[in-house]
């Protein structure tokens, strides 16, 4: 299976308003795409538009709302790839969250991906094609401090990877769904001294781009595929047949 190239629909971004979502619109854009890049700031996503060159459309809304979501899509006509980047990092101790507060951040770092994916499914469904990266992190592996509602809703989302391909892999192979860990980045919810959005960007979008199904399933960090871990049965089975495996690279 080829690469998905501009000629099989637009690309949707969200949170496209800043960072590692413009870049990676920019990243789209370069490679001839229609971007449509959502976030909840218009302003910001006008300023993603100016660098654009023409090619990006602004869709100013909250992933968290399905019905915003549902709307917005709903006209977008065919949608070769979803990357689904829109998340909050709200930085508060467990003693600083309320029920609300927590279920807020769960709305947009999980909802806003179910939200994102069910509506683009009814475009690609039919055709039985499409791309499907989920921007991840190891953050529910490793929790930081002040990250509960953060942790807990990315990990959440690696799940709703695995459960969508639990329910769509075997009847279609073709909708290509993976997640992606950009690296420590240097942006508002990253580090002063992280990977620069752009390197990162160029990253996700190679990845974003596989139309192969052999990637459904699999986890990338950075530019580098994580194998899944094997146990020992399999590892014996390796040697003896003397195949290994090997990780793919961007």
């Amino acid at each position: 299976m080829t690469d998905f190239t501009p000629e099989d629909g637009c690309v949707v971004v969200t949170g496209a308003g800043s960072g590692l979502g413009r870049a990676m619109a920019l990243a789209f854009a370069a490679r001839g795409f229609r971007v449509v890049g959502t976030g909840r700031r218009a302003g910001a996503l006008s300023e993603t538009a100016d660098q654009c060159g023409g090619r990006f459309t602004a869709l100013p809304m909250d992933v968290a709302d399905w019905t915003a979501v549902r709307e917005g899509f709903a006209p977008l006509g065919p949608v070769a790839v979803l990357v689904n980047n829109a998340a909050v990092y709200p930085r508060r101790d467990i003693l600083d969250e309320s029920g609300e507060s927590f279920a807020g951040t769960m709305a947009v770092n999980l909802g806003g991906v179910v939200n994102c994916t069910r509506a683009v499914l009814e475009d690609m469904a039919p055709r039985g094609r499409g791309r499907i990266l989920n921007v991840a992190t190891f953050a529910d592996l490793n929790p930081l401090p002040a990250s509960s509602a953060y942790s807990v809703s990315k990990g959440a989302a690696r799940i709703f990877t695995r459960a969508l391909l639990a329910d769509i892999g075997d009847r279609l192979p073709r909708i290509v769904v993976s997640d992606w860990m950009p690296g420590m980045l240097a942006t508002t919810m990253g580090i002063p001294d992280g990977v620069a959005p752009k390197v990162s960007a160029e990253w996700g979008v190679r990845l974003a781009l596989k139309g192969d199904a052999s990637y459904s399933g699999t986890v990338f960090e950075m530019d580098r595929e994580i194998l899944p871990p094997r146990g020992l049965k399999a590892k014996v089975r390796d040697m003896v047949m003397m195949r290994r495996r090997r990780p793919r690279l961007l």
